[in-house]
């Protein structure tokens, strides 16, 4: 006689209560990790002068993000479908509230650096996999709320960033920044383990693109370091300048032959064959880089030379 092995018992959907309540906790993943990109700005004086640097080199502490961030997006897709999407988004959810805890406790800009960095990655994947979730918890004909909710946490928070960071800043002390979201994300994602317990999390086999992740660090991290570093080295005529320009616009082009021609590409650059596509891309990429740059040289500029406080 042989024995059936009983398949695993899956939850029931989410519904009434728990699913809004789920929903809300996924639109808050995605609403601490872009108001992370902005809650720093307004505090860069202070964090460097709290830790004995330049303002300049304290941008350092926007710019590490938000590398680490672009860096991780690409990977996003491998990630949920080796481990599964749910899986993933949790573990950065909590992974989140811990390296923040070491963010508010760094002594030097290399040690706010590397952790800064570290947020960045373990952040990264949150913001995409919350709108892949958001549609996967509400049902098909309720899949716009999912889109709506997920759109208010992303606009809203690069606008409630600098408003927040201010009033810390100056309230309570630049590490508080980093403090303040460790109790919610920690809740946030925690809570969330038990409500998404149970629920559908497939994974298939995937395959990553080693070769491409390498260059879009080495062209990504030469571009970043030349506009970061080209002020102050007199741009073109400083050596070191000239190399890291030669790195990026080498491993530019050698990124689009690549994966122009790679099977499983760590960015399908064929989507850009769409002009629909090409020009919202285009669009949002000028639009979101007037936004940050405003919201990074501003308020510098303002503390800076016009004596302005944080908030």
């Amino acid at each position: 006689m042989t024995h059936a092995t009983a398949a695993p018992e899956q939850a029931k959907p989410l519904t009434g209560g728990t699913l809004l309540c789920a929903a809300l906790l996924i639109g808050l993943g995605n609403f601490l990790v872009v108001l992370d990109t902005t809650i720093a700005n307004v505090s860069v004086p202070t964090i460097a002068g709290a830790l004995g640097v330049s303002s300049t080199q304290g941008t350092w502490v926007i710019t590490a993000y938000a590398v680490a961030e672009a860096v991780t997006v690409p990977l996003t897709g491998w990630l949920s479908k080796k481990f599964g999407a749910q899986r993933v988004f949790l573990t950065c959810y909590i992974a989140f509230a811990g390296v923040s805890l070491l963010c508010g406790l760094s002594t030097s800009l290399p040690m706010l650096l590397g952790m800064r960095v570290l947020l960045g990655l373990v952040g990264g994947p949150i913001m995409p996999l919350s709108q892949m979730l958001l549609l996967r918890v509400f049902p098909r004909e309720k899949a716009t709320l999912g889109t709506v909710l997920w759109a208010m946490t992303t606009l809203v928070g690069p606008v409630a960033g600098p408003i927040l960071g201010g009033i810390i800043c100056d309230s309570i002390g630049w590490q508080w920044i980093f403090f303040i979201k460790v109790p919610v994300a920690a809740a946030g994602g925690l809570l969330l383990v038990q409500l998404l317990r149970g629920q559908p999390d497939p994974t298939t086999k995937a395959f990553i693109d080693k070769v491409g992740l390498a260059l879009l660090v080495i062209w990504v991290g030469a571009l970043q370091i030349l506009l970061d570093e080209g002020r102050n080295k007199d741009w073109f005529n400083a050596p070191e300048i000239q190399v890291l320009g030669v790195v990026a616009a080498i491993g530019f082009a050698a990124f689009l032959i690549w994966e122009l021609t790679e099977k499983n590409p760590i960015v399908d650059l064929k989507v850009f064959r769409h002009r629909g596509f090409t020009a919202a891309a285009t669009t949002y990429a000028v639009g979101f880089g007037a936004f940050f740059a405003s919201i990074v040289l501003l308020p510098l500029w303002l503390q800076t030379n016009m004596e302005y406080t944080a908030t």
